[in-house]
């Protein structure tokens, strides 16, 4: 599979995606684990262990609401937003596809029609610094380990 080498060729994508359905970004260890037989193109939902009619992944598609603003910052959010997902093993991949249900997270689930390309490191950390050199403050990942309440006692 091919590898998007920088922010420029994610936009560059998400400005003209490939024919045949919607383009979708999803973190895991690949198409080649998610889409093995034994899988069957199914998320898990971790706190349950129910498998999911698809596999979780986010929209790549610019939404109307997003007007004229930068296509590439659209792009960097999207990664941006789940940089916490990157762990030994996970990485970023862009596929083509078709949202068949919504998950735990209220994240679409899609039925993937084929994989088009990893994402490197470097659109990786490119998607960082332009999403915090921002001026609005409120922007942070989607990470809610520490944006836990504490639970009362009473």
């Amino acid at each position: 599979m091919a590898t998007i080498a920088d922010l420029d060729g994610l936009t560059r994508l998400v400005e003209r995606p490939p024919a045949g359905g919607e383009l979708f970004l999803r973190w895991s260890q690949g198409p080649a684990v998610d889409l093995a037989e034994d899988r069957g193109g199914s998320s898990r939902d971790t706190l349950t262990g129910i498998a999911l009619p698809g596999l979780s992944a986010n929209p790549l598609t610019v939404e109307e609401w997003w007007g004229e603003r930068s296509r590439r910052l659209w792009a960097a959010r999207r990664v941006y937003d789940y940089r916490h997902l990157h762990k030994p093993g996970v990485r970023p991949w862009v596929l083509v596809g078709e949202a068949c249900g919504r998950g735990p997270d209220n994240e679409p689930l899609v039925r993937c029609r084929r994989p088009v390309a990893w994402v490197s490191d470097v659109a990786l950390a490119e998607a960082q610094a332009l999403v915090e050199e921002q001026p609005a403050q409120a922007w942070g990942s989607l990470d809610r380990q520490g944006a836990r309440a504490p639970r009362s006692a009473g």
